[in-house]
């Protein structure tokens, strides 16, 4: 008897089972045990499929020893197969093991056990069949001189288990003709025993099947084989097809010659349909029916190993945008429904073209172009889905537009593989998506090894703050009055280990994106105070202020206050001597609105400015009121000063200078001039009153070491 403790069968439920497999198998036909034997017997094969359907490494492989072990048993009835395949689909899990109802893939484990449970049952009987056939035939054989009792037995044996199989059996000559089949046989493609004596092989089986079963035919006749085995199809005699296990021996004559031949075939129909189901289901997408993403690769790979060097492919990775708002406004029994739309609208627009639309997961599609007219197809294909899924949709009640982005690429066959290809589809529909939406972009090789470079950039971010890679450099402000410097702005660098000092422009964007510019900031401002206070302890009468950058991100930071204060405690730099620069949009922020803690930082005497001054949308009102020392003038202003070339545009970048310099002045605040390059743009711009000016003309930025080299007196602007 099976052991139950510490496993989650339910006892009375398996041997509940058990009894009525039991009380089924004496019901259906002779059985050589007792009922409390066979309800023994079938309680422990109860257990063993319980057993298979928990493993941890499934295997179906139980269900077919079981198969077996049934017809060693001689539980051959035919009847008894079919109760024992529907009760392991509809009752089994519920009764002896209710633990696994409704648990993902308990339903493809019990297919798979009733497959190998009905084909191990199909073979061992096929064999037994087999065995008691060879042994009639030798016997019969063997005997054949020595008692003409002995053959008649032998022939009845046979005659007995060739009447009475489960599986059909049929002979038939070498030319093809139907000799004899059993009456499992006949039944199963719906004739008459005598119809099919009069009938040949050929007119049963399959078009589609012909050519390989004669040329397997051909093989056994000329001694190549001597029994071989198939799955096939045959026609039943209303037309209809019949899927088959097919298993054909060649019987010989004593000198060899091919006598007759001897075919075994079990109806497996059922079994195919299941096989074919779950292969659809495996490899197609639940809710539209496209083909899936598995699917998808084994084609586009199948296409790129199989092509010719010349053969050309391309692939449209599509999109929905803004295909969130619709789950979340309408909710995701409509977001499905659109869905299955929009597959559907994408499949009908190329399906004259024969290019196969994929579902990759979530509101993604792909379309693989194969051959074609090279890129001008694909961007066809990609235009065509575009227009399919911007029609509107009426959905629920309601109608929806929606647009999508498409990622395009397009190359020889011989130049790819489908994970790179895929891959550059990715990053081609983002950059669709990057580029506005409801647009295609094609893949540029260049623009993504440039993206490639970014993303190294950043990803590398953290680690070379915590090498200590960023120096900081130093840019002097000068007066424009009497050409001493009186402030320096930091400017972050990054020594990298392989490409040298990069500039920010390449990496503050991405240091904003990844959140690091905080850290990064503080570093800076750490930095820059420490240095500060160097120059300020040297040179205590040159008062050398320094200016610091201040993100957006930063400023929002609410810790931002306390951060400086502690900056400049630990440096212990004048507050006097620091200012922070902020550009007009973080200054104002999204609602037009003061920063909260611009007046706690201004409380603390660090100087504020505003960068980039007439590039945002600063309102007048509220300037005024906020505790700004400095307005920074936008370098395209000062660049159109020129005075070598007084034209129409340079008098109007001056005349502007000349309002924002009264303006500044007016509120009662300094004014830089940024990117002064010439001699004759700082002559204007000291005409106009301007405060302080930088620029190359006054020197680049250089590290700290050049700061302090110029305030001794080494250096020159």
């Amino acid at each position: 008897m099976p052991e139950f403790g510490g496993e989650p069968l339910h006892p009375d439920g398996a041997r509940a089972f058990a009894a009525a497999w039991a009380w089924e198998a004496h019901q259906l036909g002779f059985v050589p045990l007792s009922m409390a034997e066979t309800e023994r017997l079938l309680l422990v094969h109860t257990v063993r499929l319980a057993r298979a359907l928990l493993a941890e490494d499934f295997t179906a492989q139980p269900a077919g020893d079981v198969g077996r072990a049934l017809v060693e048993a001689h539980l051959t009835e035919p009847g008894l197969l079919d109760w024992m395949v529907t009760a392991l689909g509809e009752r089994f899990v519920a009764e002896v093991l209710p633990v696994r109802a409704g648990l993902p893939g308990t339903a493809e484990r019990v297919a798979a056990l009733q497959g190998r449970l009905a084909a191990g049952f199909a073979r061992a009987l096929r064999a037994r069949t087999f065995h008691q056939q060879e042994s009639i035939a030798r016997s019969a054989w063997l005997a054949r001189d020595a008692a003409e009792q002995a053959l008649r037995d032998s022939e009845a044996r046979f005659r007995a288990v060739f009447t009475g199989a489960a599986i059909g059996i049929g002979i038939a000559g070498v030319d093809g003709r139907i000799t004899d089949v059993n009456q499992s046989f006949a039944d199963m493609l719906g004739y008459s025993i005598e119809e099919l004596r009069e009938i040949d092989v050929a007119s049963l089986t399959h078009p589609d099947d012909a050519a390989g079963m004669w040329e397997l035919y051909r093989e056994l006749i000329e001694g190549k084989h001597d029994s071989a085995r198939v799955e096939k199809r045959y026609y039943r005699k209303d037309g209809s097809v019949v899927w088959t296990d097919l298993a054909v021996s060649l019987i010989r004559y004593d000198d060899g010659r091919p006598r007759f031949t001897v075919a075994m075939i079990e109806d497996i129909t059922e079994r195919y349909e299941l096989q074919q189901r779950l292969t659809f289901q495996a490899l197609h997408d639940p809710l539209t029916d496209l083909p899936n993403r598995t699917l998808f690769f084994e084609t586009l790979g199948r296409v790129l190993d199989d092509a010719g060097p010349d053969h050309r492919v391309g692939v449209c990775f599509l999109d929905l945008d803004g295909f969130k708002a619709v789950n979340d406004g309408f909710g995701h029994d409509l977001g499905d429904r659109l869905l299955v739309t929009i597959a559907r609208r994408l499949a009908e627009c190329v399906a004259g073209r024969g290019h196969l639309v994929a579902r990759m997961g979530g509101d993604e599609f792909v379309i693989l172009v194969d051959g074609g007219d090279g890129l001008d197809e694909a961007v066809g294909v990609a235009e065509m889905a575009l227009a399919a899924v911007s029609a509107p949709v009426r959905v629920g009640g309601h109608q929806l537009s929606v647009s999508a982005s498409v990622g395009i690429v397009e190359c020889p066959c011989a130049e790819t593989s489908a994970s790179e290809l895929m891959k550059a589809a990715d990053t081609t529909l983002y950059w669709a998506k990057a580029d506005g939406r409801g647009r295609w972009a094609v893949y540029d090789p260049e623009r993504s090894a440039r993206d490639l470079a970014r993303a190294a950039l950043a990803a590398g971010l953290p680690a070379a703050l915590e090498r200590g890679e960023f120096v900081v450099h130093y840019q002097p402000i000068v007066s424009l009055l009497d050409s001493s410097m009186v402030a320096v702005e930091a400017l972050v660098r990054w020594q990298h280990p392989e490409l040298g000092l990069v500039g920010p422009d390449r990496f503050i964007g991405l240091a904003e994106e990844t959140g690091l510019i905080v850290q990064l900031g503080e570093w800076v401002l750490r930095q820059a105070c420490r240095d500060a206070e160097a120059w300020h302890r040297e040179f205590p009468e040159g008062k050398l202020m320094v200016s610091v950058n201040l993100a957006a991100r930063q400023a929002d930071d609410p810790a931002i206050v306390e951060t400086v204060a502690d900056a400049l405690r630990s440096t212990r730099l004048p507050a006097a001597l620091l200012q922070l620069e902020l550009t007009e949009s973080a200054v104002m922020g999204s609602a037009a609105e003061p920063l909260r803690s611009l007046q706690q930082l201004a409380d603390l005497g660090v100087r504020l400015a505003i960068d980039d001054f007439g590039t945002g949308y600063s309102n007048l009102a509220y300037l005024r009121r906020l505790p700004i020392h400095c307005l920074k003038l936008a370098g395209p202003f000062v660049e159109g000063i020129r005075a070598d070339d007084p034209g129409a545009a340079d008098r109007r970048d001056e005349r502007i200078v000349d309002a924002l310099v009264r303006l500044a002045h007016a509120l009662e605040l300094w004014v830089t001039a940024e990117a002064v390059e010439t001699p004759a743009q700082a002559e204007r711009l000291q005409a106009l009153r301007c405060d302080t000016g930088q620029g190359r003309w006054f020197g680049g930025p250089v590290p700290a070491a050049g700061i302090t080299a110029r305030l001794r007196g080494e250096g020159t602007p």
